[in-house]
């Protein structure tokens, strides 16, 4: 015997098959409420924890900011093949007035010239001072060392409070591996660990070589070299002094 089923019960079952409808259909969107939630919560705490991370690791990086050379953008394999070839130590010619044993510092077009007489010098590439650091006169080397200490001068100090009043030298120094300190300035001759320094504008108006350079370099000075550096002038002005 077939019973018919009342009206009222159908209306109940279609009533609660509407209801788990809706709520199959809440479901989803109540998931993906909970999982955007849940990683947005997240992503702040990571983006949170990056930003302290980073700010640590440029407190750290300003430390030598005004020794170290930024690299900047243009860092790559052939800009550093580029800049290996033009800043090579090498004999070439030069003439000038300064007797053999001189130094000459060609600051706009960053070479070092260690004149040699019969109108040739050996040449280096050279990092010298960034915009308003850079400097020229007349000095003559008052001191040599040999893994020199680093102590930040009073000036230095005054921009940088956060530095070091004093490191040790040695292999992580950014002093490098050899300094001639220029009369009684804050100036020095100085190597750097960082190959990327040469033919850039980024120190406090030191002078720096590789530490391979400022090694030999070293060795053919003595106390009361004659040091010239040339003022930021036109390029072939300076190349022609």
């Amino acid at each position: 015997m077939i019973t018919n089923t009342p009206n009222n019960s159908t209306e109940f079952v279609r009533s609660h098959v509407a209801v788990s409808s809706k709520f199959f259909h809440l479901l989803p969107n109540t998931a993906v409420a909970l999982v955007i939630g849940t990683v947005v919560f997240w992503s702040s705490a990571a983006q949170s924890q990056m930003l302290a991370m980073t700010s640590e690791r440029n407190a750290v990086a300003s430390i030598f900011r005004e020794v170290m050379p930024d690299r900047g953008a243009n860092s790559n394999a052939d800009i550093d093949q580029q800049t290996t070839a033009r800043s090579r130590r090498q004999t070439v010619q030069y003439v000038t007035t300064e007797a053999p044993g001189t130094i000459v510092v060609d600051t706009p077009n960053t070479y070092l010239y260690f004149v040699l007489g019969g109108g040739k010098a050996i040449r280096y590439g050279i990092g010298v001072g960034r915009e308003g650091f850079t400097w020229s006169g007349v000095q003559h080397i008052t001191k040599k060392a040999e893994w020199p200490d680093w102590t930040p001068p009073p000036e230095m100090i005054a921009r940088q409070p956060y530095l070091p009043r004093y490191m040790a030298g040695g292999p992580g120094n950014p002093m490098g591996a050899r300094a001639m300190y220029l009369g009684n300035t804050v100036y020095r001759i100085h190597g750097t660990n960082d190959p990327s320094a040469i033919g850039g504008h980024a120190s406090s108006g030191c002078i720096r070589l590789t530490n391979e350079d400022v090694t030999d370099l070293y060795s053919r000075v003595n106390i009361g070299t004659k040091v010239v550096v040339l003022p930021m002038v036109d390029r072939r002005a300076a190349a022609q002094y």
